[in-house]
């Protein structure tokens, strides 16, 4: 590995935008790679991940801001010397000359030689182990041309290794390959980064993917970043309807632990036109369908949104796709289990307004109205209260102990939409936010 300073950060973005003429392509983007980590870009189409990793090479200089490699701007960098400390695989790469594939990987050490220098016998040997590494050692002799375009992708990958740099820029290095060897280069890369110390960035369209093998993932929309952390942290429902348009459950890998999406068709696009735009968000408690009025006429409104727990192929968790609401999802007639209600917690707290619909409560859901006893007292909360809670109450009395020590605790009643959006009105608008 070409030796550079171990206590520099290998990639800075200080406040980096760019643009092709007049169309921007990235916005004030800050971020940092350290040693060793191994970082997904995410994102739709034209959101700036290709662009960003150009900057890195110098392809695309930013119009503001400045990209250090290992501490060093890079436009101040020689091209030999970007290419000693940073190897790159294209998105797509269309070799003209039919070269043998060990010629091929050999490539990737020119920038490592002077001037005059010839290869050496470790260069032939170095690229006869990464063509084994890469599975084409029993290729090494055929042509670039004559091979496959899932096999010409671990070639290219196979040359960028060749350069045994710090830094290693990966652009779509999943394009090509059937699922088997998806799974396969992304684990060399991983070991490459975690054993051997190799900075990773690679932009990924496959979030499962991602999540799998990245130690953290950016997510780029329109130029921007919009979320950064782990995959745990940054991977929701959510993210996915605000950023790709589609709606998903996240599921969370038994063995692992490890979040991985579930899509399920493209979010339908809601207008917030009313006078509850900007207010919120108004988290709605439900199930089995007594929650959909609601939900449909507060996004008729306009209110920002957010929807209690509810089990797979609930109708109202049908309602809350088509208004691009994501919900969190527990399997049919299974209890509200701990990760579920973790994230509804996290769903309460954020809430300026909790609605809770006239919903029947059982064992299964009766957590749906617990979580409720410690945000009552100090988030505006609405309690529809027809049909009343006895005739709805199928936990032995539990679930109307409940309700009334959150009425109790300062939550409204009301007897329907009407009056519940009459309630958020004067909330809106008035100076105080209780109830």
């Amino acid at each position: 590995m070409t030796a550079v300073g171990s206590s520099l950060l290998p990639l800075r973005f200080e406040r980096v935008s760019a643009s092709y003429g007049a169309r921007p392509a990235l916005r004030d983007i800050e971020l940092t790679v350290r040693t060793g980590e191994f970082v997904a870009l995410a994102g739709p189409n034209g959101s700036g991940k290709t662009t960003l990793l150009r900057t890195v090479l110098g392809f695309v200089v930013p119009t503001t801001g400045r990209v250090e490699l290992f501490g060093d701007r890079v436009e101040d960098l020689s091209i030999r010397e970007r290419a000693r400390r940073v190897a790159w695989l294209p998105q797509e790469e269309s070799p003209r000359d039919d070269v043998r594939l060990l010629d091929y990987v050999r490539y990737g050490r020119y920038a490592l030689h002077g001037t005059l220098e010839g290869d050496s016998p470790q260069d032939y040997e170095l690229a006869r182990s990464i063509l084994d590494q890469v599975g084409l050692a029993d290729r090494a002799n055929d042509g670039i041309l004559s091979i496959s375009g899932g096999e010409r992708q671990r070639a290219v990958l196979g040359r960028a290794l060749a350069q045994t740099t710090p830094l290693l820029l990966l652009d779509e290095p999943t394009s090509h390959l059937d699922i088997g060897h998806q799974l396969d280069l992304l684990a060399r890369v991983r070991e490459l980064s975690h054993r051997r110390g190799v900075t990773v960035v690679a932009a990924l369209h496959d979030l499962n993917l991602a999540a799998r093998f990245a130690d953290r993932i950016v997510v780029l929309s329109r130029g921007r970043a919009v979320a950064d952390g782990p995959p745990l942290e940054v991977l929701s429902e959510e993210l996915l309807v605000r950023v790709w348009g589609v709606v998903a459950d996240l599921r969370r890998e038994p063995r692992t632990g490890m979040p991985y999406l579930i899509p399920h068709r493209l979010a339908l696009a809601v207008q917030a036109l009313g006078p509850g735009t900007s207010f919120g968000p108004v988290h709605v408690v439900g199930g089995g369908g007594a929650a959909a009025p609601y939900l449909r006429a507060l996004a008729d409104e306009g209110y920002s949104l957010s929807v209690g727990a509810l089990h797979l192929l609930d109708s109202d968790a049908e309602v809350a796709e088509t208004l691009l609401v994501a919900a969190p999802i527990e399997a049919p007639f299974a209890p509200l289990g701990p990760e579920v209600r973790g994230r509804h917690r996290a769903l309460l707290e954020a809430a300026r307004v909790i609605v809770v619909a006239p919903f029947a409560v059982g064992p299964s859901n009766l957590a749906n109205l617990e979580d409720l006893i410690p945000f009552a007292a100090r988030t505006p909360t609405f309690l529809v209260r027809a049909p009343p809670i006895a005739e709805r109450d199928f936990t032995g009395g539990q679930a109307s102990r409940i309700y009334e020590r959150v009425r109790a605790a300062g939550a409204r009643e009301v007897a329907g939409p009407e009056e519940l959006l009459r309630g958020l009105r004067a909330l809106a608008s008035g100076p105080s936010p209780s109830p």
